[in-house]
This record gives C-alpha cells, sequence and structure tokens, in this order.
C-alpha cells in the first residue's frame, strides 16, 4: 500500500459532496468548501494541490502536484482529461483596471469580481504551468502546450499553444478508440 496517499476512510471523512471508486489523493492535498467537490472513478490528485469551490471531477481524470483549482464559479473535468504538474483553473478573477480594489479581504461593494465557469471537456490535456482564465471552455481533445495562458475558448481535437494560446495544429484522435478499449476491458472485469 502506497502512504502517500489518503486511505478510502480518510477520503470519506473529507466531506466531498461525492467520491466514486479508485481515488488516490495526495496526503498533502488541500481542499478548501469540499462540500461542493465532487468525483468520478479513477481520479488522481498529486502533491500539493489546492482544489477550493465547486469543482466537478469526470472520471479518469489526474491532476498533477502543485496544480491549483480555483472553483468560485464553477469548474467542470470531463472524462479522460488531465492537468499537468503547476496548472492552474480560474474560474473568477478581479478587475485589474485600477477602477475597483482587488483580493478577497475587501467587501463586495468596491470590488468588480468576474466570475464564470471553466469547462475542460473529454481527452483534453493541458501543459505544465499553464494557466486558464474565467469563461473558458477546452473543447474536446485540445491540447494545451506547457506555460501557455488560456484566456479564450479553445477548438475541438487541436493543439493550441502560447501568451495568449492559440491552435497551432490538429491533434489525432486515437485515444477515442483507446477510451472504447479500456472500458470495454473494465466492463469485462467486472
Amino acid at each position: 500500500m502506497d502512504t502517500s496517499f489518503l486511505s478510502k476512510k480518510q477520503i470519506t471523512s473529507i466531506g466531498f459532496k461525492k467520491v466514486g471508486k479508485n481515488i488516490k489523493i495526495s496526503k498533502v492535498a488541500r481542499f478548501y468548501n469540499p462540500e461542493f467537490i465532487s468525483m468520478g472513478d479513477n481520479v488522481r490528485i498529486d502533491d500539493f494541490c489546492i482544489l477550493s469551490g465547486a469543482i466537478e471531477i469526470g472520471s479518469y481524470i489526474h491532476i498533477a502536484a502543485y496544480s491549483s483549482l480555483y472553483g468560485r464559479g464553477g469548474i467542470v473535468l470531463k472524462d479522460f482529461s488531465g492537468l499537468s504538474a503547476r496548472v492552474t483553473v480560474y474560474s473568477a478573477t478581479d478587475d485589474y483596471s485600477g477602477n475597483y480594489l482587488t483580493n478577497p479581504t475587501v467587501p463586495e461593494k468596491y470590488s468588480n469580481v468576474f466570475i464564470s465557469r471553466v469547462i475542460i471537456e473529454k481527452h483534453v490535456i493541458v501543459g505544465a504551468g499553464s494557466v486558464i482564465l474565467p469563461g473558458v471552455i477546452l473543447h474536446e481533445g485540445s491540447a494545451i502546450g506547457a506555460m501557455s495562458l488560456v484566456k479564450d475558448s479553445m477548438p475541438e481535437w487541436m493543439i493550441c499553444v502560447g501568451i495568449p494560446a492559440k491552435p497551432v495544429k490538429k491533434r489525432e484522435k486515437t485515444i477515442i478508440e483507446l477510451e472504447k478499449e479500456l472500458l470495454l476491458q473494465t466492463m469485462n472485469e467486472s
């Protein structure tokens, strides 16, 4: 047994909204408002991740070390998607114009927070160090290159890179067949 992950009992005691089977959560990951966080089957959350707010995690999801998900506006990770190390996903952000005060210690009437759900669809992978801003939809199969800033939604089955991220190349769809094979094998084993 790997002692770097929480036991099933420890996971249950956190108080998540929903927890599937075969969940691996690092003992040094942190959760704020876990009653708004749900996860399907076969999820792994690595060391030093922070998950806060309304977050829906599908099945076969990996969230690599040091990633942060701030779900005030809601974040959805659909099946077979993944976040590489040090990815940050924001579903809310302060107004940086200088017309409002910023940060969570300021009363709401003095700030102007933009809040919008982020959706990461099936088979999306986000490269290390990338930042995803509120309101973005990463459509099915999109791949975000390392160190990218994603401020706009990205099209399906495209590799997207840069600051800001832009589509640069089509992505292969072989993984759809691999998904079917895996799910059929899993169904036959149960």
